[in-house]
């Protein structure tokens, strides 16, 4: 974050603070004296949390009157009518009656989030700029600078500290704001130590401990009147219908379901299905399972090596509990720990999932699509939450929905957000503003990004399984009309450009569903694995030759446009109540049929010449630039093609 910011900063150039609308607080060719001194307005905002110092823009709005910075939840405006000026031009240092007649510099500091925020106000050197004007031998004494901010009475500056200069501190809480008004003048009684003297200065806001307060506290705090807790002894649930319990984390949405009564660790599980895979060759064991490779596969095949610093994150050593149960919901015991692995990435177990209702089918957990747990049922089946929120079991053999589970360290904080749907909980350092000018290539698989036109002008990174290459997917399968689109995949079960499907992604969706702006964006050539992924198979067939994932499969195309593989990131359906259409993937299952994602959250297949929906995946080239949002669904980043 530091690094990004002052590279910004440097950016900032005179011309370019005048392109920003900021104004120059200066003093300039004092008669006689040729003083020099100049204060310049806000260029940084500086957050200090835990004594720990790191700067971050966030986003700078500009309209013809105004200028606004935020950070964080603290938004800091400049005014609207022009007080953001102090002309002190042709000043001579004046008296403290004359200073406090000259134009003051007003600006509104306001708690735009939902928790208390503490602030302290700074008039800073600004070492950058002192540097571009090589003027660090000619700073003019702190001595002769004196202000007065609101009803504080004058003073010096060099009264306060060395070169961070703290005028202000105080706490605003939710929604809450304050204006405050400085005067900066040169005062009287000075001498000829000021003849060709330089000033630079910025106005600097501090979040004091703004990381935040502990998601294991917040996450049971919050929880509303559709939530409720249940505590086993070892871990507090979070339970009911439709609790406060959403956090956003690393592009995906998720539910925080229990909090560890002793580690104080925060168990999450992905609101929706992000996958769908075979458990395993037969075994109902989750470890050694093609489940457990993938959750903790830190390749770009997998799930972990996707995932935003999970060392700093979550638990990478985690206990999961897989021990058998056999039982009906509702009567299903804790288990008694006979079963346990250790990994960062696991799956709920069915006592979790029905602790999170007390053994109901209607708690927040049950999202309308089947997905598997950790529990065997027998030697032979493992048990999966099926569609209607009962507990069912099935052959491990077969491909079902993946909802990965994670637990957030004690040390995780929360900055942001109530826990709504529409307003999930953003964790400290996952909460990034102002990425514009930033590469795509940067970003985290399942974020939001706007591309296309009309009603399929919503996509979601996928990975960046090339380098430099950002691999895109739409967030649902095309539609036309309001309608799901419908379109066999072709005459066999192998994908090209000029077989059926392929034919019609890169022609006419590329010409009616994707403008010029946003084709240039397209890597004009992309390889798409075509391994075979039979039952009882691994993933890791659909693009390597054997389940080492050693050696890349032969079977493959070129194209602009393509489809998902089975088991990649983002495979899955992600919304029970809107996008669960079944839509083809590239991979087959033999040489008879083709897998699809089913609308029930798990993989299918069926003959090639079945009509199913379409959802293009793409690479976008290596200097596509976000110019603007943060990579949610509600405000997905926007995309330029930079030089």
């Amino acid at each position: 974050m530091e690094k990004k910011f002052f590279n910004k900063r440097k950016k900032f150039t005179k011309e370019k603070i005048e392109d920003y609308d900021f104004k120059e607080i200066s003093l300039t060719k004092m008669a006689k004296r040729q003083l020099f001194v100049t204060l310049l307005s806000i260029l940084g905002v500086t957050i200090i949390s835990l004594g720990s110092a790191y700067a971050v823009f966030t986003s700078i709005s500009k309209s013809a009157d105004y200028n606004v910075i935020k950070v964080g939840t603290l938004n800091i405006d400049f005014g609207e009518d022009g007080n953001n000026t102090i002309d002190l031009s042709n000043q001579y240092p004046v008296s403290d009656e004359e200073g406090l007649t000259l134009a003051p510099y007003t600006f509104t500091i306001t708690n735009t989030g939902t928790l208390a925020a503490d602030y302290e106000v700074f008039l800073q050197d600004d070492e950058n700029m002192i540097s571009e004007d090589n003027c660090s031998d000619k700073q003019l004494n702190k001595d002769y600078i004196k202000y007065k901010l609101d009803t504080k009475e004058p003073a010096i500056l060099s009264s306060i500290a060395a070169s961070n200069y703290k005028l202000a501190e105080g706490t605003l809480q939710p929604s809450g704001s304050v204006t405050y008004v400085l005067y900066v003048w040169i005062r009287e009684g000075v001498g000829n130590d000021v003849l060709g003297k330089h000033y630079h200065g910025k106005i600097v806001v501090n979040g004091v401990n703004s990381s935040g307060e502990p998601a294991n506290e917040v996450v049971l705090e919050n929880i509303g009147e559709n939530g409720s807790t249940y505590d086993d002894g070892t871990d507090t649930f979070i339970t009911g219908t439709d609790p406060n319990n959403y956090v956003w984390y690393s592009g995906k949405l998720w539910r925080a379901v229990s909090i560890n009564n002793e580690a104080k660790t925060t168990k999450l599980v992905t609101e929706w299905n992000i996958s769908a895979i075979i458990y395993s060759s037969g075994s109902t064991a989750f470890e050694g399972s093609y489940m457990e490779e993938w959750l903790n596969d830190t390749s770009v095949d997998g799930f972990l090596g996707n995932l935003r610093e999970p060392e700093k994150f979550i638990e990478t050593n985690a206990k999961w509990d897989a021990t058998m149960d056999s039982t009906d919901l509702g009567s299903i015991q804790k288990p008694k720990g006979t079963t346990i692995v250790n990994n960062a990435v696991g799956l709920l177990n069915m006592y979790e999932y029905q602790s999170s209702n007390n053994g109901g089918t209607a708690g927040y957990l049950n999202n309308g699509l089947n997905w598997m747990t950790l529990t065997p049922y027998n030697t032979s089946d493992v048990r999966y939450v099926d569609l209607d929120g009962g507990a069912d079991y099935f052959t491990p053999t077969v491909p079902d929905g993946v909802r990965p589970s994670i637990n957030l360290k004690s040390s995780i904080k929360i900055v942001d957000g109530d826990g709504t749907i529409d307003n999930p909980y953003r964790l400290n350092g996952d909460n990034d503003t102002n990425l514009s000018g930033t590469f795509l290539s940067s970003r985290y698989s399942g974020e939001y990004i706007r591309f296309g036109n009309d009603e399929n002008n919503l996509y979601r990174i996928v990975s960046h399984e090339t380098d430099g290459l950002t691999k895109i997917v739409s967030a649902q399968p095309l539609k036309s009309s309001g309608e799901f689109i419908r379109s066999a995949f072709g005459s066999n079960v192998t994908f090209s450009s000029a077989n059926i499907i392929g034919n019609f992604l890169n022609g006419e969706y590329l010409n009616s569903y994707v403008d010029s702006k946003y084709r240039d964006m397209i890597e004009d050539e992309t390889v798409w694995y075509l391994g075979t992924v039979g039952n009882s198979a691994s993933y890791k067939l659909a693009k390597y030759t054997d389940a080492t994932g050693t050696t890349l499969t032969s079977s493959v195309t070129t194209a602009k446009v393509g489809l998902l593989r089975m088991g990649e990131l983002m495979a899955g359906q992600f919304s029970a109540y809107g996008n669960n259409k079944e839509y083809w993937l590239l991979t087959p299952s033999d040489a008879s049929n083709v897998r699809n994602a089913g609308n029930n959250g798990d993989a299918n297949d069926f003959g090639p010449t079945f009509a199913y929906g379409v959802r293009p995946s793409i690479n976008l080239k290596s200097n596509v630039e976000i110019t603007s949002g943060t990579g949610t669904e509600s405000d997905p980043f926007v995309l330029t093609l930079g030089s």
